[in-house]
């Protein structure tokens, strides 16, 4: 017998979990009861598919905790990761918006508490909370610069600049708020998200931490100059690739 879907697994969120949602601050008073009956949360397992192309849309879905890989598909069987999503972070609200079928996948790296807001409330805050509509448009010019340096990221050969570039936006604070002082991710993971061997991951976060920008930790990695890692130091960029 299969087991249930996450669709089948959802439920309503409890008070912690409803703290981990950054857009709810932003809504008017009145607003914010009705919305919280109709947001429901679901437990991914690794390999879940959150969102599948070609599927409409439902929901707007945010990270809770977790970590989740937004990627397609080429024609030759090639896959493209776009970005990891970290704790906070809220992604496909230009799908949601459009209400078209996705034209990626998302999917769970590993056990992850996923949320989501039906479209058709998504919709009814867009006509009725200017705080909300403020925060969608914060999302959708900070998701655009995201993207831009993702494939300035993807034509970097060198590795260390990809791995910083890459690191700097799973800590982006404005997309994922949730994600803390330490960014809870594998040597593995980060190597699923950026393209590269987990060796060569380790040694470009070696290469990192020797330059202070991170220090590497049990269960995850301190960032700390998030800013110098959205534009490392010279001396990175003359590391043989």
């Amino acid at each position: 017998m299969p087991s249930p879907s996450l669709h089948d697994r959802r439920r309503l969120l409890n008070d912690d979990e409803l703290a981990g949602v950054p857009w709810l601050t932003h809504l008017e008073r009145g607003v914010r009861g009705r919305v919280e009956a109709e947001l429901r949360i679901g437990e991914a397992e690794p390999g879940d598919l959150i969102c599948r192309v070609g599927r409409p849309a439902t929901y707007w879905f945010g990270v809770v905790e977790g970590l989740l890989k937004m990627s397609t598909d080429t024609a030759g069987g090639q896959t493209i990761t776009y970005s990891g999503l970290t704790p906070g972070g809220w992604f496909g609200e230009g799908t949601t918006m459009k209400r078209e079928p996705y034209r990626y996948n998302v999917q769970a790296l590993r056990k992850s508490l996923v949320a989501g807001l039906p479209v058709d409330t998504f919709h009814w805050l867009l006509d009725h909370s200017i705080g909300f509509n403020r925060f969608v448009m914060n999302q959708l010019n900070e998701r655009l610069a995201q993207f831009i340096g993702a494939i300035e990221a993807d034509r970097t050969p060198n590795p260390e600049q990809r791995v910083a570039r890459s690191l700097a936006a799973l800590v982006n604070p404005v997309l994922f708020p949730g994600v803390g002082e330490v960014l809870r991710i594998t040597q593995q993971e980060l190597a699923y998200l950026v393209g590269l061997s987990r060796q060569r991951v380790n040694e470009a976060l070696q290469a990192l931490a020797a330059q202070g920008l991170l220090r590497i930790e049990y269960g995850g990695l301190r960032i700390l100059d998030p800013g110098a890692l959205r534009s490392p130091p010279e001396s990175l960029a003359r590391l043989p690739p």
